[in-house]
């Protein structure tokens, strides 16, 4: 089927994109999300594992499994095993350097809190009487969007206003912003998603969000996530032994594809 060869394409590209060699220092499963450390660098996924109902691809992770061997996790429909996948993507991805690398340019300082780089703020002028979808409840959007668009939030487990999951096939199609959370790219439905957007404009959020240019290939237009520049306490406040935001680790960064292949062909 079409939707299974782009989704396989997608998550393989993102694993191959990873060293053969890269290593994995620790990972660590909990009930609300996953953390790989690897090279000092730390990768971050939240998911939901009361939907586990299927085993793990492999049930045993050895101290000498690398860094690309658990980023594989993301092909499994085994959802913690998935959120380990993510967390493995984004210690690579999600470095400083690799960010750079893609055409990021960081603050030097260790905590960057940058307006310019949430979608939610930066589109506003953009979206003024537009139809904008969020996939994902995230905090203030309907103080940020509601007055000035035609806004649309759909959520697994609604807030008040919010549309269900199975509104996700008569809401999305013809609008004109759709913003992604990243448990839609763990669960595997983000390219049926991108399919029934069409001509949107797709934008993946998050904290967790990998800011992996590949994900251009496959009609996103922009990535707007999170750079760790103290792995310690982003891990930290992560696994909620620290009070904070995870922001105060490091630096909110947005990536569009009309910006990074300006970037590559040197213009």
């Amino acid at each position: 089927m079409k939707g299974e060869k782009v989704l396989k394409s997608m998550y393989e590209a993102l694993i191959d994109g990873i060293p053969d060699d890269a290593p994995l220092d620790e990972v660590i499963s909990t009930h609300y999300g996953a953390i790989a450390f690897s090279n000092g660098n730390i990768g971050l996924s939240e998911f939901r594992d009361e939907f586990d109902t299927r085993p793990m691809m492999n049930s045993s992770y050895k101290p000498d499994m690398t860094l690309k061997e658990l980023a594989k996790g993301i092909m499994s429909w085994n959802f913690t095993e998935a959120a380990m996948g993510v967390a493995a993507l984004n210690a690579y991805y999600n470095s400083p350097a690799m960010a750079e690398k893609n055409g990021l340019h960081l603050s030097r300082s260790l905590y960057a809190e940058d307006r310019n780089a949430d979608p939610f703020i930066t589109y506003q002028n953009e979206a003024k009487g537009k139809k904008v979808v969020i996939l994902g409840h995230f905090p203030y959007i309907e103080q940020l969007l509601k007055p000035i668009c035609n806004l649309y939030i759909i959520d697994r487990f609604p807030w008040k206003g919010d549309y269900p999951e199975t509104a996700i096939e008569y809401i999305v199609p013809d609008s004109d912003y759709v913003f992604i959370g990243v448990l839609y790219f763990l669960e595997k439905s983000l390219p049926h998603i991108i399919d029934l957007a069409g001509d949107a404009f797709v934008g993946l959020v998050g904290p967790a969000t990998v800011m992996s240019p590949i994900f251009f290939d496959y009609g996103v237009d922009e990535l707007d996530g999170f750079i760790p520049k103290d792995s310690n306490l982003a891990a930290r406040i992560f696994k909620e032994q620290e009070n904070g935001k995870i922001y105060s680790a490091g630096e909110k960064v947005s990536l569009r594809k009309k910006d990074y292949e300006k970037f590559i062909s040197g213009k």
